[in-house]
């Protein structure tokens, strides 16, 4: 490492700039399609809880998620001539509850499924779960797939999100139109 380098290490880590994720407040819900579109589809309310974990809340704003009736049933979708990306509610109770290390049932409070708008139905088997990591100033999620049919019945045990790495497949990069999901400071 040259001495320049090592320099501005050590002046970005005393300024203060390497900062966690805040965990706490009212946080907008940002959909990043693949033409680099930015869009607030809702908000993430996260409150203290025990353990140093925060609790959360998403909340999809209804007006721009528009309302796709598929397969028998409402779903709030974010339309696009490419792909429509529609919003899966986990349907069975959790924890409710995120922190720097444990993301996991933030990430099943905001599972996706893509379909083509030509296509008729939900197409569960192509279901998106955003994996988060968290930077300084937003949590980022990236796209990877999952079936969503797994959870047509309940989990043996519902303290276990049931969409664990091994049930997780990567994307091509760029196969979908919403590539990231963001969750950071409004």
């Amino acid at each position: 490492m040259t001495v320049l380098r090592a320099a501005a290490l050590a002046l970005l880590l005393s300024s203060g700039g390497a900062h966690a994720f805040d965990f706490n407040g009212e946080k907008a819900l940002i959909a990043v399609t693949k033409d680099g579109t930015r869009t607030k589809i809702g908000r993430v309310v996260f409150t203290p809880a025990a353990g140093g974990a925060s609790a959360f809340k998403v909340q999809m704003d209804h007006a721009v998620m528009r309302d796709h009736f598929l397969s028998m049933r409402e779903f709030k979708c974010l339309p696009a001539e490419q792909e429509i990306s529609c919003f899966v509610p986990y349907p069975y109770a959790q924890p409710g509850t995120a922190s720097a290390t444990q993301l996991a049932w933030l990430e099943h409070s905001l599972l996706f499924f893509y379909k083509q708008p030509k296509d008729f139905g939900a197409k569960l088997w192509n279901g998106i779960v955003f994996q988060f990591t968290a930077t300084p100033t937003a949590l980022v999620g990236l796209p990877l797939a999952v079936d969503l049919n797994r959870i047509g019945v309940p989990p043996d045990d519902l303290t276990v999100p049931p969409y664990g790495p091994v049930d997780r497949d990567p994307f091509t990069p760029g196969a979908r139109w919403l590539s990231e999901l963001r969750i950071e400071s409004p």
